[in-house]
């Protein structure tokens, strides 16, 4: 199906939905007051993946699942825009991490290409999501409101120097200030009218109340984060009392599945956002959710019938957009029916790490990058271009992300051993060992069969944040208790070991025993003893609820994050995956 296609069977089904619903009203309504269709576009966790980001995305076609690449915000721009051109009576949503953890042809600038990007698309809401918090609250209020005051060790501003902010609104429900202020404005109504007809759509936006414990502590000083249904259900006399006729939860949470970004049953759905949806008032229409970078367009009503709403995601890096309509009965002011469908992004062909040709298909809907969108990218991509394609050195493979049984990844640990053996040095802090939390491990590095050179921009986005690294002094005692806390039953999360340490993990023992034969270069850990451990500033804070870290003593501040591991690379070519068996399971 081309795009022509595409618009013309979109176009045929609003036709036959609209005149389905006439059929059923009043005769003496149906010329004057049929329900009003609005158009929601909706995306999520962009992380300024500006480029197309060599991702691509299974979907079905005639029956035949087929993969196609996606993603690029040229061509989603592209997408927006012929989704607005079906239907003047349109809102375009992001659902958070628009900005944070981003490439670098975004970070270099912080962030300041996205938001401009984002402008030049031409959106109304963005709920802000964790990532958005990555360099302060200061700096999130300039991305909003604009300007070049420095927040950062990076100068902003250096392309653009009247950086306007965003020309959308920031969403921020449930997060508030010590004067018990939101952030950000709670929520906000969008008027649509067509002829004598008027409806009001209410956006209600947050992040998730967890944000606290995944970004730097210091990020959300002064900052309180509410229970996410509770704040929005409080909400809701508030817009209804305004007119509003149909409710839409904008929520930087969500969940996981199994199946495809269509299929209307989400078999299988897990995750935090399933608590919030069965508090949530079932005024609400849809939930447009984001966060677990999964896709899913479904009725949640399958899942608990007292909560009739739609649920939807957008996957992630704008690979994908949802397209949501309501149709709105603007006399008894509520909504008459709704449909939501996951639009696949295709962008540029490419090969994948396996060597696999990944092309475009017509059998779905294609794009050409939109002009302005695309001008912005070429800008700031010239200006980085210097930096991105520096040539750090050359690897035989890969090294991706993959997961062993024990928690840990081959690319993980091998940047616990660039941190360690950045700070394994006296004068850099003398650290015994390093641990690296998966989070902060944003890309795999992907190689061409055989290997090949690695570049400045592919390491970037492997460790994105700009954090530095910090040793400090544990007793063996706070070491282990650290360990154990890693395999709690009720968030298990377990942090990348540097070579010089290893233990034994048995699951079936009770919680605080279950970490066993520690030994750290070589040796059998002693609890009275004193060990110097390498971590980045996000866990040296507490990051990651790992609140042993902040316990630590005799503070030495390090490199970079992303220059430890340039070094490594620079003094170890033709470095192998690291291995993964420094945990071992009983």
């Amino acid at each position: 199906m081309n795009i022509r296609q595409f618009s013309t069977w979109a176009l045929m089904a609003s036709s036959i939905a609209v005149l389905a619903l006439s059929a059923c009203m009043h005769p003496s309504l149906r010329s004057v007051d049929a329900p009003m269709r609005i158009s929601v576009i909706a995306f999520n966790d962009l992380h300024g993946h500006l480029e197309p980001p060599m991702l691509s995305v299974r979907e079905q076609v005639n029956g035949t699942p087929t993969t196609v690449p996606a993603g690029g915000i040229a061509y989603m721009a592209s997408a927006i825009e012929q989704l607005k051109s079906q239907n003047p009576l349109h809102a375009v949503v992001s659902a958070g991490d628009m900005i944070g953890a981003t490439p670098l042809i975004s970070a270099l600038f912080l962030d300041e290409p996205t938001i401009e990007a984002v402008n030049a698309i031409g959106i109304d809401f963005n709920a802000v999501g964790n990532h958005e918090f990555d360099k302060g609250v200061a700096e999130l209020e300039r991305m909003r409101r604009g300007g070049c005051a420095q927040f950062t060790r990076l100068k902003p501003c250096l392309v653009n120097t009247a950086f306007p902010g965003a020309n959308f609104e920031f969403l921020a429900a449930n997060v508030k200030k010590e004067n018990n202020q939101t952030l950000f404005p709670a929520y906000g109504i969008k008027v649509f009218k067509q002829g004598k007809q008027e409806v009001k759509v209410g956006f209600v936006g947050m992040t998730l109340q967890g944000t606290p414990q995944i970004v730097t502590p210091t990020g959300v000083q002064g900052l309180r984060f509410e229970a996410e249904a509770q704040t929005a259900n409080a909400l809701v006399p508030i817009l209804k009392a305004q007119g509003v006729s149909a409710l839409v939860l904008v929520i930087h949470e969500g969940g996981t599945l199994q199946g495809g970004p269509n299929e209307p049953s989400c078999p299988g759905l897990t995750g935090d956002i399933l608590p919030i949806l069965n508090q949530l008032d079932p005024a609400f229409d849809v939930v447009v959710s984001g966060h677990t970078h999964r896709a899913y367009a479904c009725d949640y009503q399958k899942f608990n019938p007292a909560k009739p709403f739609l649920l939807t995601s957008a996957g992630q890096y704008g690979t994908l957009l949802t397209h949501i309509q309501l149709d709105i009965d603007p006399i008894e002011r509520k909504v008459t029916r709704k449909s939501a469908h996951n639009l696949v992004i295709q962008s540029e062909a490419f090969t994948n790490a396996a060597g696999v040709r990944i092309a475009t298909t017509p059998l779905l809907p294609q794009f050409t990058p939109h002009p302005v969108v695309e001008r912005i990218v070429a800008t700031y991509k010239a200006a980085s271009a210097e930096q991105a394609m520096r040539q750090i050195t050359q690897l035989p493979q890969s090294v991706t992300r993959t997961f062993t049984p024990s928690g840990e990844t081959p690319l993980g640990n091998l940047i616990a051993d660039a941190q360690w053996a950045a700070t394994a040095p006296a004068n850099k802090g003398g650290s015994n060992f390093a641990l690296m939390n998966p989070g902060g491990v944003r890309a795999d590095l992907i190689l061409p069969p055989g290997g090949g050179a690695v570049t400045y921009a592919q390491l970037f986005s492997i460790q994105p944040f700009g954090n530095t690294l910090t040793v400090k002094t544990f007793t063996g005692q706070q070491v282990k208790e650290l360990l154990e806390s890693q395999f709690r039953q009720d968030r298990p999360r377990v942090l990348f070991p540097s070579a010089q340490l290893n233990y034994q993990v048995d699951l079936k023992q009770p919680e605080g025993q279950r970490v066993t034969n520690i030994r750290i270069q070589g040796q059998t850990l002693k609890e009275d003893a004193r060990y110097r451990v390498t971590m980045n500033s996000f866990l040296a804070t507490g990051g990651d609820t790992f609140s042993v870290f902040n316990r630590g003593t005799e503070v030495v501040g390090g490199d970079l994050d992303i220059d430890a591991l340039v070094d490594y690379m620079t003094r170890n070519p033709g470095l192998l995956p690291a291995p993964t068996d420094r945990i071992r399971l009983h």
